[in-house]
């Protein structure tokens, strides 16, 4: 019996996971309704008790649900893994970012650096931190508002450099991609779906995650800038 699988994602999948449920609606029967929103607003929604069949974000914050009671335990499927990338607006000279002491030098000169309210930017306020530049960079440095992608910020040219994970990034018009972080100080964060507490489409939603990490969905999520997760 089909059914609609009520789902709220991070919009770090968004361009794979897109592509994907029209090939899933067509082989399964079921539906996919999808509410977009960054980490801080999933925290919200949660808090407001709002119920959905499925939630997708990053595995750290799934489990933190899952002790909190909004994560059926033991539900939790590693989806995919995103590195963090950094772009510059189209047209604009191109920094080096071959290396973490590159990256540095890189935002040091920046006019101005933008990162996400996301796991990205956790990572990268943490990282500022660790090279002690966040108080050399406070007044140039922003992070922007959940569900607002750095990638249009600096497109509209209120970022010099921007830093998000690569599939945010890679979709963006009016961006020069430049790669991703280097291995020295790159960060990779597993995607993963859970059963939400409250979820009334369970066995439609186990089957979405089942076919997000099937073979078929390897090539979208490549194209995506994206890799799929071990599990």
């Amino acid at each position: 019996m089909s059914s609609t699988v009520n789902a709220l994602s991070s919009n770090a999948i968004k361009a794979a996971y897109q592509e994907l449920v029209p090939l899933f609606e067509r082989a399964s029967g079921h539906k996919v309704m999808t509410t977009w929103a960054g980490t801080n607003d999933i925290l919200k929604r949660m808090k407001a008790d709002e119920t959905f069949d499925l939630m997708i974000m990053g595995r750290s914050t799934l489990d933190d649900l899952a002790k909190a009671g909004k994560v059926v335990g033991g539900s939790a499927v590693n989806l995919v893994t995103s590195g963090i990338g950094v772009a510059v607006l189209a047209g604009a000279p191109k920094p080096d970012i071959s290396s973490g002491d590159a990256v540095k030098r890189a935002v040091l000169a920046a006019k101005s650096v933008a990162c996400s309210q996301g796991p990205s930017g956790v990572y990268i306020i943490k990282l500022f931190e660790r090279w002690g530049i966040s108080e050399a960079i406070k007044s140039r440095f922003m992070q922007t508002p959940t569900g607002h992608p750095v990638g249009e910020a600096v497109a509209r040219g209120e970022a010099e450099l921007g830093f998000q994970q690569e599939s945010e990034l890679l979709p963006v018009a009016g961006i020069t991609y430049l790669g991703p972080l280097p291995p020295d100080i790159q960060e990779v964060t597993t995607f993963a779906g859970g059963i939400h507490t409250g979820a009334t489409n369970v066995d439609a939603a186990r089957e979405w995650m089942k076919f997000i990490t099937s073979p078929a969905a390897i090539a979208a999520i490549r194209k995506s800038g994206m890799e799929p997760a071990a599990r």
